[in-house]
């Protein structure tokens, strides 16, 4: 049986983004034994990857020590193919017949999902992200949310610049589940990671009076995945989680303001943006001061999400 070294990002959403170029290696390379090598935060993306022998969990150290620690684990095994979106030197460091390494960016704005499709001579019709589930996180997953329709918040983001204000999501959410929305009576789950409890907070708060699932820090990411895959519809702000969403096939609809959805929309078919009506470069200028902890999403209107998310349900030429 061949075998596949993956080596993939440090943060979760380049990970995730990265899942459709494993997935198409998995394919080609008809079930390899698969080692992926990432680092700690997205390791459990991976625990129900096809043929998965070993997910290699990486703290960075200074002066690159985490890079000789995974050559340590690795240099004794002679791969089939390796692949490495870190751009290291690993990959010539290793006995490998084929080895796949990230091309430098281009100077065009490009999806990251076609960047790193670039490894494999395909950016115009990259492969998508997709998920993988064992049968117990697909049954835990339907204990743990109701049959029928759900709406899935995503309310955290790595960066308070990105945060959509609590009160407009929990109107959202009231307006999408109320009688004359396309979600009447659904209940609405809250998704974070572990360390995101506050953040989500006040949205648990505004959601008072409805039927609410709190699954903030609550599942890992591979169990989450398949939560998002029951839902009927996602909302939230530019994370991780909004990828995680789309690649597990939910309508998605991702909230951007200063980050811009060229590089790290949502990507799929079945996945939209609204967009914050001040535009990106005013929200973020040039010197724009990092530690200002304030939200820069407060001129997209609860009614631009909404017709976004109508739109979105309602299926392709429906755009508002």
């Amino acid at each position: 049986m061949s075998r596949l070294l993956f080596v993939t990002s440090t943060r979760i959403g380049d990970a995730v983004l990265s899942l459709g170029v494993l997935d198409r290696l998995i394919a080609e390379m008809d079930g390899p034994r698969v080692t992926v090598a990432c680092g700690p935060a997205p390791a459990t993306l991976f625990r129900a990857v096809p043929g998965l022998t070993r997910v290699i969990a990486l703290p960075k150290k200074k002066r690159g020590g985490h890079w000789w620690d995974l050559w340590r684990q690795v240099a004794t095994t002679r791969w089939d193919t390796v692949v490495d979106l870190r751009r290291s030197a690993l990959a010539w460091l290793v006995p490998a017949r084929r080895r796949l390494i990230l091309p430098a960016e281009v100077a065009a704005p490009e999806h990251r999902v076609r960047h790193i499709a670039r490894l494999l001579g395909s950016p115009e019709s990259p492969p998508a992200p997709r998920l993988w589930a064992t049968p117990e996180d697909r049954a835990e997953a339907a204990r743990r949310l109701p049959e029928g329709p759900l709406l899935a918040l995503g309310p955290t983001a790595n960066w308070p610049a990105k945060v959509w204000p609590a009160e407009r999501f929990a109107e959202l959410a009231r307006r999408l589940t109320g009688s004359a929305g396309p979600l009447p009576g659904a209940p609405v789950a809250v998704f974070g990671g572990p360390g995101e409890e506050a953040q989500a907070a006040p949205l648990l708060a505004a959601l008072e009076g409805l039927p609410v699932v709190d699954l903030v820090g609550r599942v890992d990411l591979t169990l989450a995945g398949a939560c998002l895959g029951r839902a009927a519809l996602y909302v939230g702000n530019d994370s991780a989680l909004m990828h995680l969403a789309a690649a597990a096939g939910v309508p998605t609809l991702g909230l951007f303001g200063p980050t811009r959805e060229v590089f790290y929309g949502p990507w799929g078919t079945r996945a939209a943006v609204a967009r914050t009506d001040t535009p990106f470069l005013e929200l973020f200028p040039p010197g724009y001061d990092w530690h200002d902890g304030r939200s820069l999403m407060t001129s997209l209107p609860v009614d631009k999400a909404e017709a976004a998310a109508r739109a979105l349900l309602a299926g392709p030429g429906a755009a508002p």
